[in-house]
Order: structure tokens, then sequence, then C-alpha cells
């Protein structure tokens, strides 16, 4: 989990860039960093932007509402 918090005349913007655990890891690390990720976004502001981009090794293959976007 790394961040940067850029400085503007409108506001503070956050980046918070994250690469969650694999699907594979225990569900005990996946807890572990979610909880981690919730106490350190909600420990900015609310008047902050927050940019959330990373990987998150989400699934959606199955899902079929999101083949229109994604595709197979």
């Amino acid at each position: 989990m790394s961040y940067i918090v850029p400085r503007s005349c409108w506001g503070n913007i956050i980046f918070l860039n994250v690469h969650a655990p694999s699907e594979e890891k225990s569900d005990d690390s996946k807890d572990s960093f979610y909880e981690e990720l919730e106490q350190f976004f909600f420990q900015f502001s609310k008047y902050h932007m927050k940019i959330l981009p990373g990987d998150f090794n989400e699934k959606v293959e199955t899902e079929t509402i999101f083949k229109p976007k994604i595709g197979n």
C-alpha cells in the first residue's frame, strides 16, 4: 500500500495505490488487509478527494452483468 497527497488550490487529493491479496490467500490475511485499508482510508478528512487505483484481484468473469463492458 502506498500513497501520495498532492496539494492543490481546490483541496488535497489522495492517491492510494493498493495490491490486494489473491484469492488463494487465507481469509484472515484478506480480512486484515481490508481492515488496514479501511483504517488508512478514513484517517484523512472527508473533504479530501480520495482516488483508489490498484489491483484488487477481483474475479468478474462469472458475473454476466459485466460482460458487455469487459468482455469474456
